[in-house]
């Protein structure tokens, strides 16, 4: 039988990386998108044998450029997302405009499957940009494409995510830690393994026509995850609540000075919501999606030796 093509935009971030060569493992052919060949795309190349994975480069997402891309295709993955706006990587770009056009797409080519990550507890954020931004991305998908698959996860986390490493490097240095909102936003991490085991076993399933938040084994406030970061590492540090006017002012000054700011007025924003189920959809859990669900402490414990002193020479990492 001819094994299934797909086509994945957004392939060089830690879902991408860990999908391709799972997906490849599995006897997919797969197409990696991505905007410079000669520096994120050269990283990939290697997670494919040779004749399972081919990776093209797309600086520009000109309707012509992409229609070529999907024929002859089965599935496409769009993984594309920003935390934060940039020239035209704006919100509106990515999160909607991008996703209608590849949906689009996938209908004028008779797709089996069109499956989109999104993100969990948006729908309350109305006054977040980013949250309105992939919601209203949603919508358009539904309108126009009936084979779609949305998943909505929580933060998800790993050795190569912009979370958990970024809070680490952060804790390391800092001796006082700020935290908004009293540190009570609750979430659901989920490991990027297990959000590529939903994405495959999805694809194997062919299920359509579906939204699915997926969510870790257990729930976190944003507190307790700082407090769990420090005793990975054995450190201390002094957390502190910081009121929301003053909050307001650090995250306006990141925005000004910092390429990839550490914290948006946006991002502020979201944080005032709980990044937990809705009720309204399925989650993997209750579909069975996942062999076994990893948790946050387990596999923080497996990278965080290299924030330590010592790094990988680390007395627990020796042991």
């Amino acid at each position: 039988m001819k094994p299934k093509e797909i086509l994945i935009f957004g392939s060089t971030g830690q879902v991408g990386t860990n999908l391709i060569r799972l997906l490849t493992r599995s006897n997919y052919k797969v197409t990696a998108v991505t905007r410079n060949l000669h520096t994120k795309g050269i990283n990939i190349k290697k997670l494919g044998n040779a004749g399972w994975l081919d990776v093209v480069e797309l600086k520009t997402f000109e309707h012509e450029k992409l229609r070529k891309l999907f024929k002859n295709k089965d599935i496409c993955i769009n993984l594309i997302g920003i935390l934060s706006e940039k020239n035209k990587s704006s919100f509106n770009n990515i999160h909607c405009l991008l996703p209608k056009k590849l949906a689009e797409l996938s209908l004028e080519n008779n797709l089996s499957q069109f499956i989109h990550l999104s993100a969990l507890g948006i729908e309350e954020a109305i006054k977040s940009k980013y949250a309105s931004s992939k919601l209203n991305g949603e919508v358009q998908i539904k309108k126009i494409f009936k084979n779609y698959l949305i998943l909505k996860p929580s933060i998800i986390f790993s050795q190569d995510d912009n979370f958990s490493t970024m809070l680490m490097g952060l804790l390391k240095y800092l001796p006082v830690f700020p935290i908004y909102y009293e540190g009570k936003t609750t979430f659901y991490p989920i490991h990027v393994t297990d959000v590529c085991e939903i994405i495959e076993k999805s694809v194997l399933k062919e299920i359509k026509g579906e939204t699915i938040e997926c969510i870790g084994p257990e729930k976190i406030t944003f507190k307790e995850i700082i407090q769990r970061l420090l005793r990975s590492l054995q450190i201390k540090r002094l957390i502190i609540p910081i009121p929301l006017p003053i909050a307001k002012i650090i995250a306006t000054f990141f925005e000004t000075v910092m390429k990839k700011p550490l914290l948006t007025k946006d991002q502020l924003v979201l944080l005032n919501y709980n990044n937990s189920p809705s009720g309204k959809y399925n989650t993997n859990i209750s579909m069975g999606l996942n062999e076994k669900l990893k948790f946050f402490d387990n596999e923080l414990s497996n990278y965080s030796y290299m924030w330590k002193s010592g790094g990988e020479f680390s007395k627990e990492r020796k042991n």
